[in-house]
């Protein structure tokens, strides 16, 4: 995976037509020699950046496809350049390492994967290949750059998809569909939500929110074909929906969509195998809230949980090297219902994607304490659930 500031540099020479060799990619986490860790912003840093908004189509009101926006480093504010069409429900967003082309999922009845070249700011569609399955919400890269991963919601499976060397989409090499353990309380059956490869990339890891479970599989790089090593399974109604690493490589935190929980995960690079703790609250009280996703400080020292409901992102502090989450606070996000929440690639800025109010909000992250503060004005996005700075 190509560090926050090449990243940053091959995007912005891609956006504005600029030749630009593409850097190796280096497995993620790490940064390239000499590379000073990327927050907070150094002097005389680019301080422009691209925000690409996933959206549903099918709503009303409804986004038109893939936004575009820039955002001010400095300020958080945003404003809008242009929208990719020609995708439907292009509701999660990917990058590949080069930063040559993005991927966005297709989450209908007959669900697909997308793939769009970035280059001299022409967003020119590759094309799109059936996931196998129906819903589609999430979708990632492999980090040597040659695999693309979805998860099928609605149809409770994952797929693999070979990329070419122009970033395009081939045929599916892979369907695993999730037939153990059986459905959770109150569900009518798996629901995959996230894929996702673990730091080091030796396994790949499926969150499936309908039957309470984690799958470690093992990716063989060759055949783009999914072994599966082994299940962690979280309790009967916790609903997990993302899975986010620690950058120590040896812990990962779940939020739990149904009851309202996170879980600390022990994570063995080894096997791949994951244990889950004890359920802890998201500081949002008795009242409804969906929690979706964490998000990890590049230090390590911080998490924030993005809370549906009550509208809400929770500080934690992370201590014994990932192993603990200590509740801080939690401030209102500024909009309704946050789907998706990302860091700039600098660490200085966090944006929220808030579906029901169609709008993006950002703050400012103190590097220090990780204390979030308002930056810039709210963004309006129609349907925006998903948020990719760089």
């Amino acid at each position: 995976m190509t560090s926050p500031t090449s990243r940053r540099a091959v995007l912005g020479a891609l956006l504005t037509g600029g030749a630009l060799a593409a850097a190796p990619a280096l497995p993620r986490g790490e940064r390239r020699p000499g590379a000073r860790p990327p927050h907070p912003m150094r002097p005389g840093a680019h301080r422009t950046g691209t925000l690409f908004l996933g959206t549903y189509t099918s709503t009303t009101p409804g986004g038109t496809g893939v936004g575009v926006a820039s955002y001010d480093a400095a300020t958080g504010g945003v404003t809008s350049r242009t929208v990719v069409t020609g995708v439907e429900n292009p509701s999660y967003l990917a990058l590949h390492p080069t930063g040559r082309t993005l991927y966005a999922v297709d989450e209908q009845e007959n669900g697909g994967v997308t793939a769009i070249a970035l280059a001299g700011g022409a967003f020119r569609v590759l094309g799109t290949r059936s996931t196998g399955g129906a819903g589609p919400c999430h979708l990632s890269v492999h980090p040597g750059g040659r695999w693309l991963l979805s998860a099928n919601y609605a149809s409770g499976s994952v797929a693999v998809h070979p990329l070419a060397a122009d970033g395009s989409v081939g045929e599916r090499t892979e369907l695993v569909a999730h037939t153990a353990p059986a459905p959770g309380p109150g569900q009518d059956g798996p629901h995959a939500h996230q894929i996702v490869t673990a730091p080091g990339g030796g396994h790949v890891l499926a969150v499936d929110l309908g039957n309470d479970t984690v799958y470690t599989y093992r990716l063989d790089e060759e055949r783009g074909t999914l072994t599966q090593l082994s299940y962690a399974a979280l309790r009967p109604g916790a609903g997990p929906r993302h899975l986010t690493f620690h950058p120590g490589g040896r812990h990962a935190y779940l939020a739990c969509e149904l009851d309202n929980t996170v879980v600390v995960c022990g994570y063995d690079p080894a096997t791949g195998a994951l244990t889950p703790g004890a359920p802890q609250p998201t500081g949002t009280g008795e009242g409804t809230s969906y929690p979706a996703q964490l998000l990890v400080t590049a230090d390590g020292r911080f998490a924030y949980l993005a809370n549906r409901g009550h509208n809400s992102l929770t500080r934690y502090a992370v201590g014994d090297g990932g192993a603990t989450l200590r509740l801080l606070d939690t401030v209102p996000v500024g909009g309704d219902f946050p789907r998706h929440t990302a860091f700039s690639p600098d660490g200085a800025l966090l944006f929220a994607a808030n579906q029901r109010s169609g709008t993006v909000t950002s703050f400012r992250v103190d590097a220090a304490t990780g204390a979030l503060s308002r930056a810039g004005v709210p963004f309006a996005a129609p349907a925006a659930v998903c948020v990719l700075p760089v």
